[in-house]
């Protein structure tokens, strides 16, 4: 007989609910965790807040995957935005959404979901096991599929009638999130979409821009680009353009605008063929930047240029683009000649940042890649190779934008999987 019904390897967000929900649908559920404490990722995840999800609805998820998000209607249908937000509510933690949709606990603290999501395994009678790696998942003595699993680790040799993996992707390694599932699975037939960073923060090679680390820009869109727009016929497209927050840091760029895009960099085959190109004023056309700034000529022309860009960008920003336009920073309104003015629409517009890599997994809020959708049965999460097997969370190649999409994808995976065995 099998010392468990299910062990579920890693108490992340998709092992935890897991773990939970088998319990409480009467299993003998085993969770073991690598690292000394559970939930180590929900810790540092948003800030230290945790944004758990986005305000939407089933669909609003979905569709936010794109032609992955298909994978998830069962997922959703067992556990939606709204049954987590009531799931962490039940447990004393009210929760909030802020004006980009995020939803984060009112307290600003990723402990207190934590905890939340402890207090319930708690009362489930799930039994969680710390500090207790896993070192390899195979089949009981490569008996028949229906014979249930060995779980070796670094204390013992465990059995099970079914193992829910959920170990996780390669993002954050220090969380302990090593990638360690892809050779469990791989060895139980599974074939791997190649591991890569999503959600990271883009190097790029523009020294001038390094002296504004720190500065945030509120509202920008940034598409990505196989060379600068000027090299190219007007018939040619972005590769992806994405709209929101943009902060410059030391290395590069970051904010939810780039994170969001650099998916885009990390499956490219040449990512240093890549150039972000920055619109800094999205909200104003070209052609309305070029009539305020002929408009200012007669209103305000003793203005100087760059305080007239500071009304509308941080002034180190506004600064820096009206010497990258070729204008003095004491130059008057009045003065400026009508190439000038095309000059500084053109770099207010677009700006290009020549792509030189990623900060990599180091630095990734999520792994893109991972188990091959095509081989888990999305109404169960169990393995179409290996019965018993089932699979949630990062370790599928499944993958949205910020926002608290990859968490909503994570709880309502591991959910269904429980929920199925």
């Amino acid at each position: 007989m099998a010392d468990w019904d299910v062990i579920v390897i890693g108490a992340g967000a998709a092992g935890l609910l897991a773990a939970t929900r088998g319990a409480e649908r009467g299993r003998r559920v085993l969770l073991l965790e690598k690292n000394r404490k559970p939930g180590v990722k929900i810790l540092m995840s948003g800030g230290t807040r945790c944004n758990l999800t986005q305000a939407t609805d089933r669909r609003g998820i979905t569709e936010a995957f794109g032609p992955q998000g298909k994978f998830l209607h069962s997922a959703l249908a067992a556990l939606g935005p709204d049954d987590l937000i009531a799931l962490v509510e039940a447990e004393g933690v009210p929760t909030k959404v802020e004006s980009t949709g995020k939803v984060f606990p009112v307290s600003n603290r990723a402990a207190d979901v934590l905890s939340a999501l402890l207090a319930r395994l708690r009362r489930s009678g799930a039994e969680l096991s710390t500090a207790e790696p896993v070192l390899n998942v195979t089949r009981n003595h490569g008996a028949e599929d229906t014979s249930g699993f060995e779980v070796t680790t670094s204390q013992r040799t465990l059995r099970a009638a079914k193992v829910i993996l959920t170990s996780g992707g390669q993002s954050y390694p220090g969380c302990g999130t090593t990638g360690d599932g892809y050779a469990w699975a791989t060895q139980l037939r599974h074939s791997i979409v190649r591991p890569r960073p999503a959600l990271v923060p883009v190097t790029v090679r523009a020294d001038w821009a390094k002296s504004l680390r720190g500065i945030a820009v509120p509202d920008v869109v940034v598409s990505l680009w196989e060379m600068p727009p000027a090299d190219m016929s007007s018939s040619t497209r972005a590769l992806e353009s994405r709209r929101g927050a943009l902060l410059f840091a030391h290395f590069g760029l970051s904010g939810p605008a780039v994170m969001d895009i650099s998916r885009g960099v990390t499956s490219h085959s040449r990512p240093r063929s890549l150039v972000l190109v920055c619109d800094f004023l999205p909200r104003e056309s070209q052609s309305a930047l070029r009539d305020a700034l002929l408009a200012g000529k007669r209103s305000v022309g003793k203005k100087r240029s760059s305080t007239l860009l500071a009304e509308r960008l941080p002034k180190r920003l506004a600064d820096t683009l009206t010497l990258r336009a070729g204008i003095a920073l004491d130059q008057r309104v009045a003065e400026l000649s009508r190439n000038q003015i095309e000059s500084l629409i053109g770099t207010l517009k677009s700006t290009a940042f020549p792509v030189t890599g990623t900060m990599g997994f180091k630095k990734a809020e999520v792994t893109a890649g991972g188990v091959d959708l095509a081989e888990v049965d999305s109404r169960t999460m169990q393995s179409k190779l290996a019965a018993g097997l089932y699979l949630a969370g990062e370790i599928l190649d499944l993958d949205g934008p910020i926002g608290g999409y990859n968490f909503q994808s994570a709880f309502s995976t591991g959910w269904l999987a429980a929920e199925s065995v």
